[in-house]
C-alpha cells in the first residue's frame, strides 16, 4: 500500500494532477508582448480543469522553448511566481510547479514563496542526454535547500527515464533507476512517462516502476487519455495529464472542457 502524496489526497485513490502550460514567458523567444494575456490564458484553463473535477493542478513554463539546461533567468523566476500566486489566490486546489528544463531550485522557491504543494524535477538523479545537453542530477543540493527551508512538506516528484531524453551511458535495469531516485535522491514520489509529450507510457514500464517503489507513489506522467486511463488504474497511484485535456489533443492550445470531463468520469 502506499502512501498519500498529500495530506489533501487522502481518500482520493488516484488523484488527477491537470497541466496548465504556460505561454510564453518575457525574455523567451516566443513570447507574444502582452503579459496580461499569458495571465488570462493560464487562469483560464485553471478555471475549465477546476470546473471539470481535476485533483491538482501542475504549472509548467511550456511555451519558454527552447529551455535553459539548468538554472533560468531571474525574469522567469518572477513571472512564474506571480502567475502561482494568482493561482493559489483565486483556486482551493494543490498547485505543483515545474521550471523547464530541470531548474528544481528555482521550481523549490517558487513553491516555497507561493503555498505550492510539490514541485516537478526532470532529472533528479544520474545524467540524462537531451535537447538541451547533458542534464545531470541535482538532488545533493536541492534536498539541502528544501532542508535550509525547513520546507518537507514540499513534495518532490521526480521523473525516472524522462521523456525527450536519453542515458548518458549504458542503460540501467529501470528498477534501479527508481530505487536511486527514492533511496538515494530522496524522491517523494515517482513519474514514469513515454518517450515525449503526449506520447504513451508503456503499461510494463509502469508495472516495473511500481514493483520496485515500494510504498512511493507513482504516477503515470504522459500519453494518459479517456480511453485508456483506465488500464493504468491497476499499476499508478495518480496522473499527470495535459496534452489529452486541450482542444484537438494539441499540448499548446487551450484546455477543453469536454475532454476533462470525459477523463474525468473514467475514475467515477
Amino acid at each position: 500500500m502506499t502512501r498519500p502524496l498529500l495530506p489533501a489526497w487522502n481518500g482520493v485513490p488516484h488523484p488527477v494532477i491537470a497541466m496548465l502550460h504556460a505561454p510564453a514567458l518575457p525574455g523567451s523567444p516566443r513570447y507574444g508582448g502582452d503579459l496580461a494575456d499569458v495571465a488570462a490564458r493560464v487562469l483560464s484553463d485553471a478555471e475549465t480543469l477546476v470546473a471539470g473535477g481535476v485533483h491538482g493542478l501542475l504549472l509548467e513554463n511550456f511555451g519558454d522553448m527552447p529551455f535553459f539546461p539548468d538554472r533560468v533567468p531571474a525574469l522567469v523566476v518572477a513571472h512564474l511566481t506571480r502567475l502561482a500566486h494568482e493561482l493559489r489566490q483565486r483556486f482551493d486546489l494543490p498547485l505543483g510547479i515545474n521550471v523547464l528544463r530541470n531548474d528544481g531550485s528555482s521550481a523549490l522557491a517558487i513553491a516555497h514563496a507561493s503555498g505550492a504543494a510539490w514541485i516537478r524535477v526532470n532529472v533528479l538523479c544520474g545524467a540524462r542526454v537531451t535537447d538541451q545537453g547533458l542534464l545531470q542530477g541535482i538532488a545533493h543540493r536541492l534536498l539541502r535547500e528544501r532542508a535550509a527551508l525547513a520546507a518537507d512538506e514540499i513534495r518532490i516528484l521526480a521523473d525516472v527515464d524522462v521523456k525527450h531524453s536519453a542515458p548518458a551511458g549504458p542503460a540501467r535495469p529501470l528498477a534501479e533507476e527508481v530505487h536511486d531516485l527514492v533511496e538515494r535522491g530522496g524522491a517523494d514520489a515517482v513519474i514514469v512517462s513515454g518517450s515525449g509529450t503526449g506520447r504513451a507510457t508503456a503499461l510494463e514500464e509502469v508495472r516495473q516502476v511500481r514493483a520496485a517503489a515500494g510504498d512511493t507513489p507513482v504516477l503515470v506522467g504522459s500519453g494518459v487519455t479517456s480511453q485508456t486511463i483506465a488500464d493504468y488504474l491497476p499499476h499508478a497511484d495518480g496522473f499527470i495529464v495535459g496534452t489529452a485535456l486541450k482542444v484537438d489533443g494539441v499540448p499548446g492550445n487551450p484546455v477543453d472542457g469536454a475532454r476533462v470531463r470525459a477523463l474525468m468520469e473514467r475514475l467515477q
